[in-house]
């Protein structure tokens, strides 16, 4: 693995890692989430981090395995050009259900 792929590995990390953080100080809820619209814009940001360093992964690697790289990039695109069609239910299952397990797939490929 290159220098370039592990740093890209690295801003996922870090972009995961600072959503799970906005939950150290708001309650780890739907309803909080969907009410703070801070929150909501700062999960987004991280979200849009995420789906942008995996696209860059993918160019640099195309057999580089991360479960659903091409959907967490489609999310990415679906925030930034068609941000008026997002749902909080969607970005809720993201973060609830579908980061735990991206996390742990990027822990094992930067070891």
């Amino acid at each position: 693995m290159n220098e370039r792929v592990l740093k890209l590995l690295y801003d996922v990390k870090i972009a995961i890692e600072e959503i799970d953080s906005f939950f150290e100080e708001y309650p780890k809820s739907f309803k909080e989430y969907q009410n703070n619209l801070v929150l909501k814009r700062a999960v987004e940001r991280n979200l849009e981090i995420i789906g942008e360093a995996i696209n860059r992964i993918l160019k640099e690697d195309p057999d580089i395995q991360i479960e659903n790289a091409r959907r967490i990039v489609g999310l990415r695109n679906q925030i930034i050009h068609a941000y008026n069609n997002i749902s909080d239910e969607n970005i809720w299952a993201v973060i609830s259900k579908h980061l735990p397990g991206l996390i742990s797939d990027i822990r094992k490929l930067i070891e």
